[in-house]
């Protein structure tokens, strides 16, 4: 099983707090429609703000004609949840015009950021979600904020997901132009709090401030130890534990989708390569499950015409690029399986995986098969059916196994696997990100 580092709860719980409350709530992220962790991280924070009695809560992000033209996987936008009321969302136009050759859409989220912090009363904490280009947006508006007003009552959260430093750092590198190393490196810890989603993250950033350090004689790496602290994704834990609760809607969802309890494989995430869904197919066509259980792959992506073109030759697997908000933890809790076959590429490394402890959450007898890639074990704990990523053979071989599995084997596993994915429960991340945040601070 694996060891997983001090919980964020446990570590936090203890940290002083100021006698003023947090008010405001504003985070900066790139927000639904895209298909993304911190999409719905952004979302389930600002959902927990609004339940604890947060004056407001501020989604800053892009325009969706922007996200249309991105080429970054989206969601139907009829299947967006809607938020509560008293959360805002903001889609600042581009500021300038041609002759702005780049950083149009930061200056505008930087003075959307800044008329917010003047017109909101009270203490607000200020939080960007996947640092790059988003930290530099935050930190240039609370520079300019904190000069020009005499009680700057903000604080800033910079979150990282690991690849967005590690992306500009190895690149930097490689191509000599080692300042725009130093200058992501630099903005992460302007922030008062940084914080990483997983071990496996803070570690991947650790080494990526020792390599700016041998080009540049500076001392990130020991900073960042020093400073960076564990916060793992926030879940909505009762919307997904509540399903059983309601058997009549699962029944519902399902026979909507033609599908019946127990009787799919399900694998829900970005359709990329490195998500390991070639494997996957590759993998169950050849186990005992096909002919027995449908395969239905969820989500969006680059490869999705791809996997597209290989189901409609093969009526046992299904792409469901329509899954809506609701839908999701449903299926989930119906899967005979749930598959997150995660390999690392060089575009991409899974630095925690959300989806697998939202199944996990969600319950149902169905196991999680995945791998131990990158922060994947932190989300499971090991509660879990694992292969070695990239390797077909093995992943073939847990499929069989959780067909071969009895009843009471499957709900076992799945009982302990909630039991675990219980710590990353919305509301606990967020007060102890707040607590730390203005311990750090000082507001």
């Amino acid at each position: 099983m694996y060891d997983t580092p001090q919980s964020p709860v446990d570590a936090l719980t203890d940290a002083p707090t100021s006698d003023k409350p947090v008010q405001n709530l504003i985070l900066v992220v790139r927000a639904d429609p895209i298909i993304c962790g911190h999409s719905t991280e952004a979302r389930n924070l600002a959902e927990a703000a609004i339940a604890k009695g947060f004056h407001s809560v501020h989604i800053v992000s892009y325009p969706i004609d922007t996200l249309e033209q991105s080429g970054l996987p989206l969601k139907p936008l009829e299947t967006i949840s809607e938020y509560s009321p008293g959360i805002t969302v903001h889609r600042p136009a581009p500021i300038g015009d041609y002759k702005v050759l780049d950083g149009r859409l930061g200056y505008a989220i930087s003075g959307q950021l800044i008329d917010l912090l003047h017109s909101l009363p009270g203490k607000s904490l200020l939080m960007d979600l996947y640092l790059v280009p988003h930290g530099q947006m935050v930190i240039n508006a609370v520079h300019s904020f904190r000069e020009l007003t005499s009680d700057p009552d903000v604080a800033t959260i910079g979150e990282a997901v690991g690849s967005d430093i590690t992306n500009v750092v190895t690149n930097a590198l490689a191509s000599g132009q080692v300042g725009a190393a130093q200058v992501v490196l630099a903005n992460y810890l302007d922030h008062d709090l940084p914080v990483a989603v997983s071990q496996f993250t803070k570690d991947m950033i650790v080494d990526a401030g020792v390599k700016v350090d041998a080009e540049l004689g500076t001392n990130f790496a020991q900073r960042l130890q020093e400073r960076v602290e564990i916060s793992f994704p926030a879940i909505d834990t009762t919307a997904y534990t509540s399903i059983e609760n309601h058997p009549e809607r699962v029944t519902a969802v399902l026979n909507e989708r033609g599908l019946e309890k127990d009787d799919y494989v399900m694998f829900l995430s970005r359709i990329a390569p490195a998500k390991g869904v070639d494997d996957l197919i590759e993998a169950y066509k050849t186990s005992e499950l096909y002919g027995h259980k449908q395969l239905i792959i969820c989500g969006n992506g680059p490869m999705k015409e791809e996997i597209q073109k290989m189901a409609e030759t093969d009526k046992n697997i299904r792409v469901l690029d329509d899954v809506s908000d609701e839908e999701k933890g449903v299926l989930m809790h119906g899967a005979f399986a749930y598959c997150l076959p995660s390999k690392p590429k060089p575009e991409f490394i899974e630095t925690f995986g959300i989806a697998v402890a939202e199944k996990m959450l969600a319950g149902g007898l169905g196991p999680v098969i995945t791998t131990r890639t990158g922060g994947i074990p932190e989300a499971t704990g090991g509660y879990c059916l694992e292969h070695e990523a990239g390797n077909v053979e093995e992943l073939r071989e847990c499929l069989n196994r959780a067909y071969f599995m009895t009843n009471e084997e499957r709900e076992a596993l799945s009982e302990r696997a909630r039991e675990f994915a219980l710590q990353f429960d919305r509301t606990a991340i967020l007060e102890n990100l707040i607590q730390r945040c203005l311990a750090e601070s000082g507001i």
